[in-house]
């Protein structure tokens, strides 16, 4: 049964591409995929439910449905009940996270300084400048939004947004607590400095340090006390 869910589903996904359907076009009625798909109206309402959780799909009650976005974040809710579940064990799913981001930002980082100008680094300067007294997580955020903006890479961008919400909602699960403020802003302080001397080692070397913190607070979760 779940298997003939998932054939159908193909089946939709498939009509949407063979009419080069754009984000945001609405898709054939209910009625009409009924009548082209030859299945029932339960069965599409369940296929159309399934496809609107990733995304791919936009059901707006009352108007009809579209094609939607299928952005990356579309997949937040089950990687953060699985990282959430990890770390009742032994928080590998955290580490391989934490892993993966750290090694797609470091990777990143040496474009962006190429690429970075001064408007860049004024709104870093602010970015920092904010983290100072006002809300920390939130600024953090913005901060490696705006970082990594010069990739002009939307998938890089929404794969680093997925990971560093993820890890933040799990951030007070975490023990002990994590740096300072005063910390956290002077790690972030290095890496506008180095992208502002347009030194791409420095860059490298200033991001890698805000990793550190990160790394050896979630290697210590499921260790022996």
């Amino acid at each position: 049964m779940a298997e003939n869910g998932r054939r159908l589903q193909d089946r939709i996904i498939d009509l949407i591409i063979d009419r080069g359907l754009a984000p945001g076009e609405p898709l054939p009625t209910e009625g009409q995929l009924v009548d082209e798909l030859g299945v029932g109206r339960n069965s599409v309402r369940e296929s159309l439910r399934a496809l609107s959780t990733l995304g791919i799909v936009d059901i707006r009650h009352g108007y009809g449905t579209f094609v939607g976005a299928a952005p990356i974040t579309a997949f937040t809710p089950g990687l953060l009940f699985r990282t959430r579940q990890s770390m009742q064990q032994d928080a590998s799913v955290l580490r391989d996270l934490v892993e993966i981001r750290r090694v797609l930002e470091m990777s990143l980082i040496e474009t962006v300084v190429d690429r970075a100008d001064e408007d860049l680094v004024g709104e870093l300067d602010d970015l920092v400048a904010a983290m100072e007294s006002g809300d920390l997580v939130e600024t953090d955020q913005r901060f490696h939004e705006t970082l990594f903006r010069p990739l002009n890479n939307g998938i890089a961008l929404e794969l680093i947004g997925l990971f560093w919400t993820v890890y933040h909602r799990v951030e007070t699960e975490l023990d002990p607590p994590g740096p300072e403020r005063a910390e956290i802003c002077s790690e972030h302080r290095a890496i506008v400095e180095a992208v502002r001397a347009g030194d791409p080692v420095a860059a490298r070397s200033a991001l890698g340090a805000h990793f550190v913190d990160i790394e050896q607070r979630v290697a210590r979760l499921g260790d022996p006390r």
